[in-house]
């Protein structure tokens, strides 16, 4: 997926702020999930949360005002309660490498307490899996 890079997403060098890969990073996982036909807020009604507990950025160039960032994402493991996707972003003119890192998700009930992937989840990501 591509993103645009706006003057809100900067800090005062006209340098991507920092935190904003992490959202980024965000919108690259739904986007995945989407395309395997995976719907957060169909989760999320049924009473499914996915709550981030590990994420890692490295940050390898600076990405700038006016510039459009490919988000690459993938699975990269799937555990009884939890799963991990790999991100690369990627300024999309050069194809320079701009930041990779990684997030894992664990599946909450509404009050927080960890439970184990639902089974439409757990089945879909497999397929996932698969296919990269």
């Amino acid at each position: 997926m591509d993103v645009r890079i706006y003057y809100q997403d900067t800090d005062c060098g006209n340098v991507v702020y920092y935190g904003n890969y992490l959202r980024y990073f965000e919108q690259g996982r739904t986007h995945w999930l989407e395309q395997q036909g995976l719907s957060v807020k169909a989760f999320m009604d049924a009473g499914t949360l996915f709550a981030v507990v590990r994420a890692e950025v490295f940050y390898r160039s600076p990405a700038r005002y006016g510039e459009t960032l490919s988000i690459a994402t993938r699975l990269t493991e799937m555990r009884a309660a939890s799963f991990t996707f790999a991100h690369e972003i990627r300024e999309k003119t050069s194809g320079r490498l701009v930041v990779e890192g990684g997030a894992r998700l664990a599946t909450v009930d509404l009050q927080g307490k960890l439970t184990k992937l639902p089974k439409a989840l757990r089945e879909r990501l497999a397929k996932a899996m698969g296919a990269d």
